[in-house]
């Protein structure tokens, strides 16, 4: 992890255009001195959890099964209830005994490169297949059906910019999840945090100078397809004007990328036994990641530092931390064209793949597993990214 003073990532993000606030600003608590503070203070933890608890009424939302179908429809629902606009679906055909295409650069032995080097106690990770061992029988019943080949849909909603509506930072989190639990980690913690800056944005009272785009990935168990097939399908079309004249983009340049996938579980390395401690760690951080080999790196870098010096101005209980092993997630497909960064609960190579989060893709991945410490690390996730998408697209608040 790489960790850097206040003042350090501040200077960072002013070198890379991003307007911070002043250390008269930031210490007030007017809301017309700095509208993003006002804007992340109507993050809440109820809320956040209740749209946790919402998505996991359709159990691991696995691909390719009516309950995947049906929590799409609910998303674009609630999406439509905040007053987003602009709301759509991206379709495709995704067969699932088509080859897992990679879902990141090649990791190289150096903890430098790639998804980051193990270190320390490594305990067994997998994806659960057997229906027993998930103990409640209506979740069993309620995943039994397996997954098949054809369309698939996923949805997205945009708030348009007011003086930039050709510019664009997307937001994302995918929605689908496997293993016999509920996803409520993974990623109903994402998809969430999605849905709660949705919320926030879309109020009538608020307006950005660019816009921003809430997107909620399907197939990303699957080799990250869902947000392929968005790059495929819209990446040729940024920036163009349609019809001519019109002053519509339906998709408008992007200016970077942020993808939150599992922001609930920090409670630290595996015992020598294989176990975890039941209790968060007290060094619980929020993990921001980007791509050293990615073609936009330089890009993405700064855009970590500024979500950075945006956890450092409104998070209220968490701290950040700055990788460059960002791996295996739905920014993949993007970070070569945009700066994309990650945000999550441990590093995804080096420790959620050495077996820090024993209910990755497990029947145990369900939302009574977690508790309030848990979920508010999320919300903080949630207040970063806020922080810094405000920043970044010019929020300003009606008075």
């Amino acid at each position: 992890m790489i960790r850097t003073s206040a003042a350090i990532a501040a200077l960072v993000v002013m070198v890379a255009g991003v307007p911070t606030s002043s250390a008269a600003t930031a210490g007030e608590s007017d809301a017309k001195a700095d509208p993003v503070k006002a804007l992340v203070g109507r993050l809440d933890l109820e809320k956040y959890k209740a749209t946790i608890k919402g998505l996991t009424r359709f159990g691991d939302r696995r691909q390719g099964t009516d309950r995947n179908r049906a929590a799409v429809d609910w998303i674009e629902a609630q999406l439509k209830s905040y007053g987003c606009a602009n709301i759509s679906r991206i379709k495709y055909v995704y067969s699932p005994t088509e080859t897992r295409r990679p879902s990141g650069p090649p990791v190289a032995p150096d903890a430098a490169q790639g998804g980051g080097r193990y270190r320390g106690v490594r305990a067994h990770t997998g994806v659960n297949t057997d229906a027993m061992l998930q103990p409640d029988e209506k979740l069993r019943a309620l995943n039994q059906q397996p997954t098949e080949p054809g369309e698939r849909e996923e949805v997205y909603c945009t708030k348009v910019g007011s003086t930039h509506p050709e510019e664009m930072y997307i937001v994302g989190g995918h929605m689908d999840g496997h293993g016999w639990g509920e996803a409520a980690n993974d990623d109903g913690s994402g998809t969430a945090l999605v849905m709660e800056l949705a919320r926030v944005f879309s109020s009538p009272d608020v307006k950005t100078e660019r816009s921003i785009r809430f997107a909620l990935w399907n197939n990303e168990e699957t080799g990250l397809n869902g947000a392929r097939a968005y790059v495929e399908q819209r990446a040729p079309l940024q920036g163009k004007e349609d019809p001519p004249g019109s002053g519509r983009y339906p998709e408008p340049k992007w200016l970077g990328m942020a993808q939150h996938d599992m922001m609930l579980f920090d409670h630290g390395m595996p015992r020598p036994d294989g176990t975890l401690s039941k209790d968060q760690r007290p060094e619980a951080d929020v993990n921001i990641e980007f791509q050293a080999l990615a073609k936009s790196a330089e890009g993405a870098q700064k855009l970590a530092w500024a979500f950075y010096a945006a956890n450092e101005a409104y998070a209220t209980d968490y701290p950040a931390a700055v990788g460059p092993h960002m791996t295996n997630t739905d920014s993949t497909p993007f970070m070569d064209l945009v700066p994309a960064i990650s945000l999550r609960e441990n590093e995804r190579g080096r420790e959620i793949g050495a077996g820090w989060d024993p209910h990755w893709h497990q029947p145990t991945d369900v939302y009574a597993t977690f508790s309030d410490a848990d979920f508010r690390l999320g919300l903080n996730a949630a207040q970063t990214t806020l922080g810094a998408i405000g920043r970044l697209a010019g929020a300003t608040l009606a008075h």
